[in-house]
């Protein structure tokens, strides 16, 4: 599975973006997603995470309260709505799943399929 990443964008402190994660090519099944995003210099760290029908959920402290989390599985694409942000948000961030964990998963090494990344800059 290939997975795509988009929505990634310039904006401003306190300001929102959307991204979004479907796979590249169409596919009916459905898994756990998991939202990455790694700084220029730092580890990759994990963002937000969800089970397939979306009923858990689970988010790093630092967007707690400003991310969320959802998805269509209609659609099989899912979302990470990013509000009130800041510069520390800035990064590439990267969608993964995989089919071999339930109801998802907080470490990366887990996951099996990765996007491409799309870049999210916060200025000040």
């Amino acid at each position: 599975v290939q997975l795509q990443a988009s929505g990634g964008g310039l904006v401003q402190a306190g300001g929102s973006l959307r991204l979004s994660c479907a796979p590249s090519e169409r596919t009916d099944r459905v898994y756990p997603v998991g939202w990455f995003r790694q700084a220029p210099g730092k580890e990759r760290e994990f963002v937000a995470a969800i089970s397939t029908s979306a009923i858990s959920r689970e988010y790093a402290d630092s967007v707690k309260g400003r991310f969320t989390i959802s998805r269509d599985n209609a659609k099989n694409t899912v979302y990470l709505q990013m509000n009130s942000l800041i510069p520390e948000d800035t990064a590439l961030y990267y969608c993964a799943a995989s089919s071999k964990i339930r109801p998802f998963a907080i470490r990366d090494r887990e996951y099996d399929w990765w996007g491409q990344g799309t870049q999210v800059t916060v200025s000040s």
